[in-house]
């Protein structure tokens, strides 16, 4: 590996300041849960609420009056149909609405006297997703055809009808479902506004924390950098000014001087980088590739796919990738070109930076800060890094940051 390795150090930035850890998202419907907790998958509820509720109809079903023969198997059918199907309350709860409550009249319909729980459960379910009207509107039209139904199958008087569609669908059950629903609905709804609270919270004290360790390192390094940075100047200039011999410390010393103040130009610039000023991103990729031509590097950039928005967080990590890249390719190698590649793929977004460097024979013993900066803002989003020599000579940097679950 080429020496060039080392000099990844000077644009990165490591993280100074660590956020807080935050709560993570149970899967179902989002329902804040502590690290560490452990919480039964959403599919295992989900299976075993609708197994439990079919059993629960059958059994109610047969144990009560029922007809025998075809139409006893098919209401047997209906009643265990309406329950097994809450298995897929979470994913389209108004499907699950619609088919139990046609599983209800079915089975009111074949002569089997069972309150239609499973309808309940749905009517409980779609209220939680957030469909109260549709799920109000089903609910009334579902009581005026079990009505009809009972009337068409049952024939008799009007206050036996009635008697009979009340039993099958309680009223007060079903608004106790709609009611429990809109609340758990609007407890959900308080904790996620109570999360994101958190989270903006724990965010604005980093940025408060990153802006103050820029203050201070401001106040109490760049006065004694610069005094060192002139000072070692000025002995340069005044050996070589009487034909003297500088002395290789001397220069040493100079060369320290300039490196150390980009240091921490570039610290202080990744340390104000936050919600306050436009973050860098992919839009800002171009510009940042014209400017690399300015300096003599000839520089090309290539899109591939179709270009479609990512998460701001996997747009600001491209951007940094490509300048630390460019950068440390301009400052640290006698490369003349250099290519950007940016790959839009359906999940994940592929950034890749090639130079026509010299390569050394020396590895270098260490990662500079630079490319340590670049994989731990890769590896916080999931993604890959991989550096390395070419094989046709230079340097790679290739990159693979997911897109479907970065923020």
């Amino acid at each position: 590996m080429r020496q060039a390795a080392c000099g990844y150090r000077t644009c990165g930035s490591q993280p100074l300041v660590h956020e807080p850890d935050l709560p993570t998202r149970a899967s179902g419907y989002g329902v804040p849960m502590d690290k560490g907790r452990f919480a039964v998958p959403a599919g295992v509820t989900d299976w075993a609420t609708a197994l439990g509720v079919a059993a629960l109809l059958l059994s109610a079903g047969l144990s009560g009056s029922h007809p025998s023969g075809g139409r006893e198997l098919l209401g047997s059918a209906l009643l265990a149909a309406g329950g097994l199907a809450l298995a897929a309350r979470r994913r389209a709860p108004l499907v699950v609405l619609t088919v139990t409550g046609l599983c209800a009249v079915g089975y009111l319909g074949a002569g089997f006297e069972a309150l239609a729980v499973s309808y309940l459960v749905a009517v409980y379910g779609a209220v939680r997703a957030g469909h109260r009207a549709v799920t109000l509107a089903a609910s009334v039209g579902l009581v005026a055809v079990l009505h009809l139904t009972a009337l068409v199958v049952r024939g008799g008087p009007p206050r036996e009808v009635v008697t009979q569609a009340r039993n099958t669908l309680e009223l007060a059950w079903l608004i106790a479902a709609f009611a429990a629903g809109e609340a758990v609905r609007q407890a959900e709804r308080r904790a996620e506004e109570a999360e994101r609270t958190r989270e903006e919270t724990a965010r604005r004290r980093a940025d408060e924390e990153r802006l103050r360790i820029a203050r201070e390192l401001h106040d109490s390094l760049t006065h004694q950098i610069s005094v060192i940075k002139v000072q070692s100047e000025v002995a340069v200039h005044v050996a070589r000014r009487r034909g003297e011999q500088v002395p290789e410390a001397l220069l040493a010393i100079q060369e320290a001087g300039r490196e150390a103040s980009r240091e921490l130009r570039a610290t202080l610039e990744a340390l104000r980088d936050d919600e306050t000023t436009p973050p860098h991103g992919l839009d800002q990729i171009p510009s940042l590739v014209k400017r690399f031509r300015t300096t003599g590097l000839e520089t090309t950039l290539t899109i591939e796919g179709h270009p479609h928005a990512v998460p701001a967080a996997v747009s600001r990590t491209a951007y940094r990738i490509v300048q630390e890249s460019l950068t440390n390719v301009a400052r640290h190698t006698a490369a003349t070109t250099a290519s950007v590649i940016i790959g839009y793929r359906p999940d994940a977004l592929a950034v890749r930076v090639d130079d026509n460097g010299k390569a050394s024979s020396h590895p270098a013993p260490t990662s500079g800060l630079g490319l340590l900066g670049m994989r731990e803002r890769v590896t916080a989003l999931g993604g890959r890094l991989r550096t390395g020599p070419r094989g046709a000579g230079g340097f790679t940097v290739q990159a693979e940051l997911p897109t479907s679950e970065a923020s």
